[in-house]
C-alpha cells in the first residue's frame, strides 16, 4: 500500500504540482505531443472518405450508415488510446532513467499525487486529441445528433481508462523493449473493435470476446453519442472505462509505492 490518504482526492491539488513540472519540461516538445493524433487522421481520410467511397453505406442496427460515419468515431477512440499510450514512455523514462520520482518525493508529493499527476497530464494530451479530432468530424459532416457534444468527455473517458492502464504497464516493464507488448495488445484492438468492420461480420467466437476489450466499448460508446442511437449499452461501455480506470490507477498506486518506497 502506498504511503498516503486513503480514497483519492477528489481535487489533487497537489498533483497539479507534478502536471505543471510535465508541462514546463516539454514545452519545447509540442510537436510530439500532438504526434499520435495524426494517425488515426490519416486513417480516417484515407479509409473513411476514401474507401468510403466505394463501400457506400452499411447497415448498422436497422439504420442505413454511411462507411465514413460508421469509421469516423472508431478512429476517434483510437485517437483517445494512442495520447496515452505515446505518454506512457515519458513516464517510463522518468521512473527508470531519469530517476524523476524519486526527487518528486522529496517533496511533499506522495507516490499517490505521481500516479493522479501523470494521469492529470495525459488526460491534457487526450483532450488535445479528442478536440482536434471532433474539430475534423465538424467539418467532414459526420456528427449527426446533438449528442455529439458528449462525444470529447466520452473520448477523455477512454483516454483515463488506457492512461490509467499505461501507468500500471509500465512500471512492470524492466527495458524500452517490453513496449514491444503494448503494441502486441493495442494493434489487434484497433484492428478488430469494430473499427472498421460492423461486429454482425465477425465470428461468432468474437462476437463474445469484443466486449472484454476496453477499446471495443470506447468505440460503441463514441459510435452512439456521433450517431444520436444512445441505448442503455452505453450505460455498459461508460461503467466499464470508468471501473476499468479506477482498478488501474488503483494498481498503479501500489506498484510505484512498491518500486519508490523501498
Amino acid at each position: 500500500m502506498s504511503t498516503l490518504d486513503p480514497p483519492f482526492r477528489i481535487l489533487p491539488r497537489r498533483s497539479w504540482r507534478l502536471v505543471e513540472r510535465n508541462l514546463a519540461s516539454s514545452r519545447d516538445s509540442w510537436l510530439v505531443f500532438v504526434s499520435g493524433f495524426f494517425e488515426p487522421l490519416f486513417y480516417l481520410l484515407a479509409l473513411g472518405v476514401g474507401v468510403g467511397s466505394l463501400v457506400g453505406e452499411l447497415d448498422l442496427g436497422g439504420e442505413s450508415v454511411s462507411y465514413r460515419d460508421f469509421v469516423a468515431p472508431a478512429l476517434l477512440a483510437a485517437s483517445a488510446m494512442n495520447g496515452p499510450l505515446y505518454e506512457s514512455g515519458n513516464v517510463f523514462f522518468k521512473l527508470r532513467y531519469a530517476k524523476t520520482y524519486e526527487g518528486v518525493l522529496a517533496t511533499p508529493l506522495t507516490v499517490r499525487d505521481i500516479a493522479l499527476g501523470e494521469l492529470l497530464y495525459t488526460l491534457m494530451r487526450g483532450t488535445v486529441y479528442a478536440v482536434g479530432f471532433v474539430t475534423v468530424m465538424l467539418f467532414l459532416g459526420v456528427l449527426h445528433s446533438p449528442w455529439a457534444i458528449l462525444a470529447i468527455p466520452a473520448a477523455l473517458l477512454v483516454s483515463a481508462a488506457f492512461a490509467a492502464a499505461g501507468v500500471f504497464s509500465v512500471t512492470l516493464m524492466r527495458s524500452w523493449a517490453d513496449f514491444a507488448f503494448i503494441e502486441v495488445a493495442t494493434l489487434p484492438m484497433f484492428l478488430f473493435s469494430t473499427t472498421f468492420v460492423p461486429a454482425e461480420e465477425y465470428p461468432e467466437v468474437a462476437t463474445w470476446l469484443l466486449p472484454l476489450t476496453p477499446l471495443y466499448h470506447g468505440v460503441e460508446l463514441l459510435r452512439s453519442l456521433t450517431l444520436g442511437e444512445i441505448g442503455w449499452l452505453a450505460l455498459v461501455n461508460v461503467a466499464y472505462l470508468a471501473a476499468m480506470t479506477a482498478v488501474f490507477l488503483v494498481l498503479a498506486d501500489r506498484r510505484l509505492a512498491k518500486l519508490l518506497l523501498k
